[in-house]
């Protein structure tokens, strides 16, 4: 987990790109596939969010497996779906899944008390031009504030499930390589965020100028968002292959960090 220059974010961003070009259907497919089966386990009465929850480390799994095969020149098929579901890895990702959910519910409980109910109340109705809601700036900086630190809880433990997976790791162990490679690092994914916003916030304005508020553009943004969401994807898999090396295309083996 040597230092690397900030710039290394960026070159991130670009090879996870260069994956995606490689394969876009398949990691498209891919990306709609996990969210079907996420929408389909969150409906699940009682529990069904917070299974959806524990069971993020098994979709991520999907992605970065699907990665590798690209960087190796194979054919993504639908069995990558089955990737982080099998045993005997499916226990393992699950506990680093109670990590997502401990965090989640963590997070939930400090919107619950950062934020003022009325906020929500008033951000959830429509829109009367006659009587714009009154918004306060503190409860809009206590938004953002816990954005960022969603995104940063997810960044950290974004390497968790595959050294689970793929170097075998327990769960206080990839927790702790996880986070500390975020941690010694920070720059790079601060530049890789940044980097990502940027271009994404970009292309977005450019599409609301060409086609204003028509349905049309709505519809562009949203496949943006999912564009843009397998691009942080790859480019994470292009971080975690720079930190602690290429894998081994198998379950029980380990991550040669011969680089």
């Amino acid at each position: 987990m040597n230092n690397m220059p900030a710039i290394t974010g960026w070159n991130w961003l670009k090879e996870g790109t260069g994956l995606f070009r490689k394969q876009p259907a398949a990691l498209t497919t891919l990306l709609f596939a996990n969210i079907l089966f996420s929408l389909l386990v969150s409906a699940v009465p009682l529990l069904g969010k917070m299974v959806a929850v524990v069971l993020i480390p098994s979709f991520s799994m999907a992605f970065m497996k699907a990665c590798l095969m690209i960087e190796n020149g194979e054919r993504v098929t639908p069995a990558v779906l089955l990737t982080g579901f099998k045993k005997p890895v499916l226990p393992a990702l699950c506990k680093v899944g109670l990590i997502y959910l401990g965090a989640s519910l963590l997070l939930t409980l400090l919107t619950k008390v950062a934020i003022d109910a009325s906020f929500w109340q008033q951000v959830s109705q429509p829109v009367d031009p006659a009587n714009p809601p009154q918004v306060h700036a503190s409860d809009l900086l206590a938004m953002l504030g816990i954005f960022v630190l969603d995104v940063a809880v997810l960044i950290a433990l974004a390497f968790a499930a595959p050294l689970t997976y793929w170097q075998q790791m327990s769960l206080g162990k990839a927790t702790f390589y996880s986070f500390f490679a975020v941690l010694k690092n920070a720059r790079v994914f601060i530049v890789l965020l940044m980097a990502w916003f940027a271009i994404f916030f970009g292309v977005c304005f450019v599409v609301a100028l060409v086609l204003g508020g028509s349905s049309l553009a709505r519809v562009a943004i949203m496949w943006l968002i999912f564009l843009f969401v397998l691009l942080l994807q790859c480019a994470m898999y292009a971080g975690y292959r720079q930190i602690f090396g290429k894998p081994i295309d198998t379950v029980a083996g380990r991550v040669n960090l011969n680089k």
